[in-house]
Parts: structure tokens; sequence; C-alpha cells
């Protein structure tokens, strides 16, 4: 069963998802998740109902956003016997290309899509945060959280830890007074997937406490909140992640953002007109279990080949680097060297093919990264790169496809 949420009826894109529904039921079970359209700038949000509505920037129509809000708000008022007096919106957001740069201070270029996170919110003078969750298929769970009290994880409510690391980087990191208050999150992101859900929920709360509590934290500073948040839920010490707290707050519809995850630079980048964006889930639940165990482990091979070079990381190497200084390098680390330093160009290159309009050097590049992704950093499935190849078949050159996300299972992004 294929379910689809379409900005475009293009004959190339009917075609797509035909070609993937006849081919589905013969190699893998998979559902397409979204396409959003290029080219137009999204309507300003807002809620006649709720005031100030705020939002952030990304994909999406004003009625989808509207249904979206309402949902929330109505959620709200259900549980806690009124209407909130803000909404904040953040859209879920894929990497068109730029895998596991992120954590070797390299280049990632990812774009909003249109589904979201919501948080509806009322402040109060207290020290209490109520949070309710109405996402999808978790309906009702109300959790407390004491601000007075150093902040701890909920192995109770694990959803509720997201909401916990904000309010932690914020008023225990930052030194900002945060004040108690009534939240009802809500949404409509498919759990598990590769379209970054908490980072989506994460960015809706900061930028709820943010309006709030009067705090005036730019976009990006907002987005390394986020990620820090991401980082004590995971407990994980790194920097690495970070991509889909930026493309929350600064990509645009039609946009995408690519960012320099050395010095946190961004770059906005128009995607050709009459373009979409498709994402197709393999629904590979055993292979995306092994995530964790592979980022960790493709992690540390990455560290040791920056070693290797002597360099703090593999943002530093050259392809020249790679081919006179690797002799010694164990071979399968060295694969994982070359994924990163030809990853880092590809997306530079992308950036480039993507303003000059060509889908087919951009298709080129996707084709490499997927194969890179495949052979060298060893992270793709056979349901994953048979999806790629019925979707090659249809685009003909004329756009690209790669496995999306960190790998083992997942979707691929299409172009």
């Amino acid at each position: 069963e294929i379910a689809t949420t379409m900005h475009s009826s293009t004959p190339r894109v009917a075609a797509l998802s035909a070609a993937v529904m006849l081919a589905l039921g013969v190699c893998v079970s998979g559902s397409v998740l979204t396409t959003i359209q290029s080219g137009t700038r999204s309507a300003a949000y807002a809620s006649s109902s709720v005031l100030p509505a705020m939002r952030l920037r990304g994909g999406g129509e004003p009625e989808l956003f509207s249904k979206i809000t309402e949902n929330v708000a109505a959620s709200f008022k259900e549980v806690y016997g009124s209407r909130p007096t803000t909404i904040c919106v953040a859209p879920a957001s894929v990497n068109l290309i730029g895998e596991h740069t992120d954590y070797n201070e390299g280049f990632v270029l990812p774009c909003a899509i249109d589904f979201h996170a919501c948080a509806a919110i009322t402040p109060n003078e207290g020290k209490v945060f109520e949070v309710a969750r109405k996402w999808p298929d978790f309906d009702g769970e109300i959790v407390k959280i004491n601000l007075s009290e150093p902040m701890h994880k909920d192995k109770t409510a694990s959803w509720s830890n997201h909401i916990r690391g904000v309010i932690k980087v914020l008023q225990e990191e930052k030194g900002m007074n945060i004040s108690g208050g009534k939240m009802a999150i809500g949404g409509k992101i498919p759990q598990g997937g590769v379209l970054c859900s908490t980072a989506a929920l994460e960015m809706a709360t900061a930028t709820a406490l943010n309006h709030i509590n009067g705090l005036n934290i730019g976009p990006k500073e907002l987005a390394m909140a986020g990620q820090s948040a991401e980082r004590w839920v995971s407990g994980t010490s790194s920097d690495q992640g970070g991509a889909p707290h930026f493309a929350a707050v600064l990509a645009n519809k039609g946009k995408a953002v690519m960012i320099d995850r050395r010095d946190f630079s961004t770059t906005e980048v128009d995607l050709p007109q009459g373009v979409s964006v498709m994402i197709v889930n393999s629904n590979s639940k055993e292979a995306m279990q092994a995530h964790d165990d592979m980022h960790s482990s493709r992690r540390a091979q990455c560290e040791e080949a920056a070693r290797h070079f002597g360099v703090t990381s593999l943002r530093d190497v050259t392809w020249e680097m790679l081919n006179e200084l690797s002799s010694d390098l164990d071979p399968e680390t060295r694969k994982r060297a070359w994924h990163v330093v030809t990853e880092n160009q590809r997306t530079l290159q992308a950036v480039d093919a993507l303003k000059r309009g060509d889908l087919r050097a951009m298709g080129e590049l996707m084709h490499a990264s997927h194969a890179s992704m495949r052979d060298d950093f060893e992270i793709s499935t056979p349901e994953i790169d048979a999806l790629v190849h019925i979707i090659e078949g249809v685009l003909m050159g004329d756009g690209g496809v790669r496995l999306a996300g960190g790998g083992v299972g997942g979707a691929v992004v299409c172009l």
C-alpha cells in the first residue's frame, strides 16, 4: 500500500509513483511518504483562532498547516480546558546529499518538507511545565516537568526527554529563565524513519519557549540548542547531527540550505522550478534496528582515519592525501574515509548543479553518493538498492535518487 501526499501532479511524479507501486509487489514493501513541489514560497501561516501563531519556515500549504495547528489546538483544549495562546510549528527535513559528513565537520544539504511538528502552549508563572502528547498512535499521555530541579531523563515517557532536553539546554546550560506552562504536542511526521521527527519536535518546543519567555534567541543559536538537546537525549557527547535542526529554522519551501558543519555557516540554495522531492520508505524494520550500532562503528572508523592523517577531522583530508598516504591504513577504514572525502566534494558540486538548474549533473552526484554509501560506507540494504534501481529507471538521468538518512534500511530521497 502506498500513501502519498503531493504538491504536484506532474506526469514525471505520477510516472515515478506508478513505477514504484508496480515494482513494490515483487521486490520490497514500501510507501511514498511525501513530495514537495519547488518554485513557490509558502504563504505565511497563521491561525485566526489562536493568537499569536508562530511558525518555522518550511514546506506545506496553508490549508494543511491550518488543519494541523487546529487539531493540536483542539487537543490542547481537550486536555486543559482552554485554547492555547501560541502555536509553534517546525518542519521535518531530509538530506538531498551529504551523509555522514556532519560529524566529520563537512557539508550537508538538507531541505524542509511538508510534514510538521506542532507545539501549542500557554505560559504561567509557576515552575511546573505540563506536556500532553497528541502524536499519532500515542494519544493522551501527560507528563509534568519540575523546572526547579535538575533535569533528568524519564525512562517511562521517553518521548518527553526531547522536551526535557530543550529545557535543560536553555535553562541549565545557557542560564535562561524558563517559566512554567502547559503544552500539547502533535503533528504528522511518520515515526522511526528518516524525516527527523525528534528534531522537528525539539525545534517546535525551542521556538515556543523562546517566544513565551522573551529569550530573543536567533535561529542559528536556537538550532544549536536543539542539537545539544538531541545529544543529551541520545547520550552522545560528540558534535554530530544538527542538519535537521538548522533546516527547521532556515529552510524555505522550494529551497535547500547547505550547512558547513565546521563553522555552522549556511547557504540557501534554490531548487529548480518544477522539481519535486519524493521520499520512499523501504519499511525495512529489521535493518533499521541496526542503525545505532552501525553509526557508532562508522564514526569510530572516521576518527581513526583522521588520526592516521594527522588532522582533527576528515574535512581536512584531500583526495591526494588519500591516494598517497593511506597505503598502510586498514582497507575498511580507508573505504570509510574515501566516502566522507568524496561526499564532501559531491555536496559542494551539488550546490553548483542546483544553482545552474542542472538536474542531470545533480542526478549523477546522487547516484555516486548512493554508490559510495553502498560500497564504501556499506550502509545500504537490498531493499534500498532495489528502490534506487527502480526509480533511476524512471528518471532516466533527469534527476537523482539515493539512500536517505544514516543508512541500514530506511528510505530513499529522489529529486
